[in-house]
């Protein structure tokens, strides 16, 4: 009995100093790539919206529009859907393809349904509310030319501690007068995980 009151006391001694380990937390980079568990990360969905976006503005579609117009497309990052065996957030993602867009200088991005209803919803507040001189018009919206919508998928292999995970991001770009599909963009990423 004193044998089991000491082995229970030790590992409840190995327990209590087990937990109180300290954990340290060292700030890195933002772009330094980081992958502990082999899931999506934040790598994955900047360096493939980084692609996509040089892909699609580099396409036709884009050159084509501004020689027959003679201005920039207008474009709507739309739903991208997770269609994964993970959680991933797909709206950092959008975000992150938002941002490709704008900063490319070749395209204007416009607010998805969504945020334009909160808009309209502040533009209405102003009418009542905010000076006259200072209230935003209604009607001044501009109107997008190109829709972007897309999934990303995965697929698991494992087996004992050997685990692959294949991602595939597909993204179409629409005509929205037409409903024409004008760029269909594709990128894998393909881990192996060993445990």
């Amino acid at each position: 009995m004193k044998t089991i009151i000491k082995l229970s006391s030790i590992a409840l001694f190995l327990i209590i100093f087990a937990s109180c380990a300290k954990r340290t937390v060292t700030r890195v980079s933002p772009d330094q790539q980081i992958d502990l568990s082999g899931r999506w990360n934040d790598t994955d969905s900047r360096l493939v919206a980084e692609e996509m976006v040089k892909d699609a503005i580099n396409r036709a579609w884009r050159s084509d529009f501004v020689n027959k117009t003679n201005k920039k497309p207008v474009m709507i990052v739309g739903v991208i859907t997770n269609k994964s065996h993970e959680h991933i957030e797909a709206e950092t993602f959008v975000k992150n393809m938002e941002r490709e867009f704008i900063n490319s200088s070749t395209v204007r991005v416009v607010q998805n349904a969504e945020f334009r209803e909160k808009m309209r919803q502040e533009r209405a507040d102003q009418q009542e509310f905010a000076s006259p001189d200072t209230q935003k018009k209604w009607g001044r919206e501009l109107g997008a030319d190109y829709m972007m919508f897309g999934n990303i998928n995965s697929i698991v292999d494992a087996i004992n501690k050997k685990q692959v995970t294949y991602y595939q991001v597909n993204l179409e770009l629409v005509d929205l007068e037409t409903n024409e599909k004008v760029w269909i963009g594709e990128k894998q990423i393909k881990k192996y995980i060993t445990n």
